[in-house]
């Protein structure tokens, strides 16, 4: 498994996703070094303290446990639990679902499709950042690359076992996601299964993040999730969280 420090594997999510937490941490340990040295009330030390150990402590939850820069973790074994199969990944962006379903199932042919637009957080977002990093983690023979709309997706009916889609369905708009999950849907075999991942607003990511918290929608979402995939023809089979992150496994109908 790729480590957040391993070298070869870049992402691309900008600063202020890894590393803005460092900004308020200089900050505030700056400003606290000249208040102990020239005896600023004990009340304004504490809030400078109080600024800088948040600061670290969202830098590390960001940087090790939400792991925007780290390929995802499975987060069922149920998925694919046979190990085999063709995969899409709908929205791949620069591989961190990728190599999540290539790592956690080393049998399987995946196929990661995204318009690679700029503008989603991601520097470059493109096939040859995407391509980099399957070469790194050693599984680009297992991989295929295709630059194309979820919405209008360029495959046969039934020709996948599964699907996975992580932060990036979820970010269409209604009509533009229920064309999307109806693509899902053409694309997957009968009993295919459909991995589908979201931001979630727990108590984790608003401690890193308190002053985003309308960016990330609201808590307790799924429900309104679940119900939009059984709309689009899926049955649930097993809901779950990992810190920041929903995971709804469901089976086409």
């Amino acid at each position: 498994m790729l480590t957040f420090l391993q070298a070869g594997v870049d992402f691309g999510y900008e600063w202020r996703w890894n590393y803005a937490h460092s900004i308020p941490l200089a900050i505030a340990c700056l400003l606290l070094l000249a208040a102990w040295k020239w005896s600023f009330p004990r009340w304004i030390q504490l809030i400078l303290a109080a600024t800088a150990a948040w600061s670290l402590a969202a830098f590390l939850i960001v940087a090790f446990l939400l792991g925007s820069n780290q390929p995802l973790k499975m987060p069922t074994p149920r998925f694919l639990a046979s190990g085999q199969g063709r995969v899409l990944d709908a929205g791949s962006g620069s591989g961190r679902s990728s190599l999540m379903v290539l790592q956690a199932r080393p049998e399987v042919h995946l196929v990661a499709l995204d318009r690679f637009a700029q503008g989603f957080g991601i520097a470059e977002n493109g096939e040859a950042r995407l391509l980099a990093n399957l070469k790194a983690a050693g599984v680009a023979g297992r991989a295929e690359i295709v630059s194309a709309d979820m919405r209008e997706m360029p495959f046969q009916d039934a020709s996948f076992d599964g699907v996975v889609s992580a932060f990036a369905i979820d970010h269409l708009g209604a009509g533009a996601f229920r064309l999307a999950l109806g693509e899902v849907a053409r694309v997957l075999k009968p009993g295919g299964e459909f991995l589908f991942l979201t931001v979630n607003r727990d108590l984790w990511l608003q401690f890193a993040y308190p002053l985003l918290g309308g960016y990330f929608g609201q808590p307790a979402a799924g429900e309104r999730w679940k119900t939009r995939l059984a709309a689009g023809g899926f049955d649930i089979v097993e809901t779950g969280t990992l810190p920041g992150k929903l995971y709804i496994l469901c089976r086409k109908r």
